[in-house]
């Protein structure tokens, strides 16, 4: 094994998985995947850790696996977060111009960014993103630079993330407990809008859904910038407790059907149909009616859709999304569901895939490892724009201070 600096290491703690995604960026700053690890998670829920013993055991595993596939020391990571305590939000700081000559320069720029990142959050709460969008000039809004310009008032839009630093620290204080440093925490959904989209669909409008084991998020880009982002604390784990409960069946038991009959839709053929479920000898033990299994997971991901776009029509975006609506996650692999998410959204709906790297097919190619390929991405535009490694041990307060640039 070797140590490299041009590898780029992304770590996902997921609800039902661990994930560990090794890249290897080229002289051109292009990602190509190298490693790639995983290990069952039996220690989080909802996309938080509840069992710190257990994670890190299986933390250890995925990391030891992903290091001899890339044949690579793995000594840092960018570690993806979610949870339901993680929001975002759009705030607008505004700032005088105050030269004689009323020409914006760099200084006043970094002001009217300061300003708009001092914003009032609940104390224990902590900025993870403070994304730029674009700024404003004596009401010209779009600018994207705005230096060399004349005006008496610059605003800037900036897209705030921000999350329970307690609960954040969890995750990397047991990650740094594993003798991994922690480059920065990246928020899940922007790691896997990351992986996703081009720059065409950033421009157009996309709506990147990530339908993990405990949580979903989704995040929304239009004319480059993020606009709109959120955490449900819903995922796949919901659609097979509902049909453990509707079933009557153990959990264990409601996760096969989900995988071997499930459906996003009611299909034709299943009206009418029973499954027969065996014990270990083979006798049957009840009858399940695939009809009634098919509609509950229909109604559950029907719901998970529609509380997506209820925050999209009271944000005003519905309209402006003309790449359409792109879904990734393990529980985006139910066969329907991107015809029942465009019943509910009104508009194209596809899977993503991860373009925007080379590498390894088999997890490109897979929707459960796009935020760990996004993490990746995220750590190597950070490299290309060579930015300084914050010491998290030391808190989390000078993540305010951090940009996702355009890519």
């Amino acid at each position: 094994m070797f140590e490299d600096s041009n590898i780029v290491v992304g770590l996902e703690i997921g609800t039902s998985k661990i994930c560990v995604v090794v890249g290897e960026l080229n002289a051109e700053g292009m990602v190509n995947i190298i490693g790639l690890g995983q290990s069952p998670s039996n220690g989080v829920r909802k996309g938080e850790i509840c069992d710190s013993e257990k994670v890190e055991q299986e933390l250890r595993t995925a990391v030891y696996e992903a290091e001899q596939m890339a044949d690579v020391e793995i000594r840092s990571v960018y570690l993806g977060v979610t949870g339901s305590h993680i929001r975002g939000f759009n705030n607008r700081g505004k700032h005088p111009v105050v030269s004689a000559d009323r020409e914006i320069s760099a200084d006043d720029v970094q002001d009217v960014i300061k300003n708009a990142k001092a914003i009032n959050l609940p104390a224990e709460n902590t900025v993870v993103h403070a994304v730029r969008q674009h700024f404003c000039v004596d009401g010209q809004d779009g600018v994207t630079n705005p230096v060399g310009m004349l005006g008496a008032r610059l605003e800037v839009d900036m897209h705030v993330i921000h999350g329970h630093a307690n609960r954040l620290q969890n995750a990397i204080r047991l990650v740094r407990a594993t003798q991994l440093e922690v480059d920065e925490i990246v928020f899940n959904g922007i790691a896997s809008s990351l992986a996703l989209l081009s720059s065409e669909q950033k421009e157009l409008g996309a709506l990147v859904i990530d339908i993990g084991g405990g949580t979903t998020e989704f995040i929304v880009y239009l004319d480059g910038v993020i606009r709109f982002s959120g955490v449900l604390a819903i995922g796949g784990d919901h659609v097979s407790n509902d049909l453990g409960h509707g079933l009557k069946v153990p959990l264990s038991r409601a996760e096969k059907l989900k995988r071997e009959y499930g459906s996003a839709l009611v299909k034709e053929e299943s009206k009418g149909q029973a499954i027969s479920l065996t014990n270990e000898l083979g006798l049957t033990l009840k009858q399940v009616n695939l009809e009634h299994l098919q509609r509950i997971m229909s109604l559950r991901l029907e719901e998970l859709f529609e509380v997506i776009a209820h925050e999209l029509e009271r944000a005003g975006l519905t309209d402006y999304l003309r790449a359409g609506v792109l879904l990734t996650g393990g529980g985006s692999r139910v066969p329907g569901i991107e015809k029942l998410a465009e019943r509910v959204f009104q508009m194209n709906v596809t899977h993503g895939h991860a373009g925007t790297v080379g590498g390894i097919t088999t997890a490109l190619d897979q929707p459960e490892f796009a935020t760990g390929i996004g993490l990746v991405k995220y750590g190597s535009l950070k490299n290309r724009q060579r930015a300084p490694k914050t010491n998290l041990a030391s808190g989390l307060k000078n993540m305010v201070g951090r940009f996702l640039q355009r890519s």
